[in-house]
């Protein structure tokens, strides 16, 4: 170690300073200075899943002789405490990197090597902590190991509550009749619990999506190593290797059936990235649905308002903003653009190997990350606590020329067009301008005109029609 605070590391390249804090070693600072691109490093998520990699990778080769027990018990306990994010400010690499990731991969080898190794029992980055392995195997087993944690401990658990919100407000608020509207112009009438039922399939088809995506992510690299051949890998590694990594993180993992297809694509990480956008839509239409119901509240829609959270203007006092149902959308137009990068970046495999893993793995985790975090968000600052404006829901359904509709069998569509556009003209109720122009009675027509009664499908005029 030299007085300015660094130490002298080697590696096949040569020498070069290491600060003499770092865990890391030459590799890992080679792609330091290599790579000053972003500042941005790879999620929390997936540094546990390389740790998890390393864990099992090393219960494997114990249990088949290739390391022996101290140097074994020496990574394992590295590699737990990887797991366990206590070492999180060690792995400084760019997400802009090698599009192997061979620089992450690298960084959890030499910051294991490091705590794992004693005078007496060193620990080779490459020789021991990867043994079996090649960044080419390890990263897209991480992707894809850290994929199915995020959806399985954070995501999936957000969209059932987000949908038991959702079922808590159609039973609070589900009777009440409002206009309904197409092309955001006056239409027939809903309840309040049909439109909300709309929003709960979308988040229960939407789970439903990301949960088939889950059987090709199961389906891991780890065996494959350099190629796909598995060359330098035990023939038993890939099986005991996944044995051991399900164990350890709980999910259920089973070596690829063709390592080739695992190397060279990440199809299957942008088949979960196509249902997260998926995803991403259904919740931009459940936050829209909120601002218009929620707008004005003078001059809009003002059917709901929505919980008061922060003053809305710098310059204009009073006045407030649907802020949640906002970030959820820039929320989802940043999954769309992931997607959208994650795409282009699956179509990099070439020959054995794609060469865009970094930068999938950190959009894909990002997006469960937001997607997590909104769908709580909506669900407790903006649907569990808005509030129904039920006389200005009734004064415009009263008002409404459309429910004429439901006199089409009786009356005709000419004469039900003639009727409605007078009671817009005329801004009177669409029943009184019908008693005036059919020879329906005043009971008739509030029976056929009845709004509640509208909402499940109407009802026949007497007589048959």
């Amino acid at each position: 170690m030299t007085k300015s605070g660094f130490r002298i590391e080697r590696d096949s390249l040569g020498e070069l300073k290491v600060s003499a804090d770092a865990l890391w070693g030459p590799q890992t600072q080679r792609a330091v200075e290599n790579f000053p691109i972003s500042g941005l490093r790879m999620p929390r998520d997936f540094i546990r899943a390389l740790g998890l990699i390393k864990w099992a990778a090393a219960t494997a080769n114990l249990e088949l002789d290739g390391l022996d027990p101290k140097r074994a018990g020496a990574i394992q306990k590295a590699a737990l405490e990887v797991i366990d994010g206590k070492h999180d400010a060690q792995f400084p690499v760019d997400v802009f990197q090698t599009g192997s990731g061979t620089s992450s991969n690298m960084n959890a080898n030499e910051v294991i090597a490091h705590l794992a190794s004693t005078a007496k029992v060193p620990v080779h980055p490459n020789d021991h902590v990867n043994m079996g392995q090649s960044s080419n195997d390890v990263i897209p087993t991480a992707i894809h190991l850290s994929a199915l944690l995020g959806i399985e401990q954070h995501l999936l658990p957000a969209l059932a509550y987000l949908n038991a919100v959702i079922t808590r407000r159609i039973g609070e608020i589900g009777d009440i009749v409002k206009t309904g509207r197409t092309h955001l112009m006056d239409a027939m009438p809903v309840t309040f619990g049909q439109e909300l039922s709309g929003w709960h399939a979308q988040i229960e088809l939407g789970t439903t999506r990301i949960m088939e995506c889950r059987p090709r992510l199961q389906a891991i690299a780890l065996g494959g190593t350099a190629v796909g051949t598995g060359i330098n890998a035990d023939p038993k590694f890939a099986v005991l290797a996944a044995r051991y990594l399900s164990l350890k993180s709980g999910l259920e993992l089973r070596p690829s059936p063709n390592y080739f297809e695992s190397l060279s694509s990440q199809d299957a990480a942008v088949e979960l990235s196509g249902q997260l956008k998926t995803l991403a839509v259904s919740l931009t239409k459940i936050a829209n649905d909120l601002r218009w119901m929620n707008s004005g509240p003078l001059a809009g829609i003002g059917e709901i308002s929505l919980p008061v959270l922060q003053p809305g203007s710098s310059i204009m006092p009073g006045k407030v903003n649907p802020v949640i149902p906002e970030a959820v959308t820039m929320v989802a137009a940043q999954v769309i653009g992931n997607d959208a990068t994650i795409t282009v970046a699956g179509q990099s495999g070439n020959f054995q190997l794609n060469v865009m893993l970094p930068v999938i793995a950190y959009n894909l985790l990002q997006s469960i990350d937001l997607l997590s975090n909104a769908a709580r968000v909506l669900a407790d600052a903006a649907i569990a606590g808005f509030k129904v404006n039920e006389s200005a829901v009734t004064a415009a359904l009263e008002r409404n020329p459309i429910l004429i509709t439901a006199l089409n069998p009786v009356i005709g569509y000419e004469l039900g067009a003639k009727i409605a556009k007078q009671a817009y003209a005329e801004r009177r109720p669409v029943r009184e301008v019908a008693a005036e122009q059919t020879k329906l009675p005043p009971e008739e027509l509030a029976r056929l005109l009845d709004p509640r009664e509208l909402t499940k499908g109407g009802v026949k005029a007497e007589g048959g029609g």
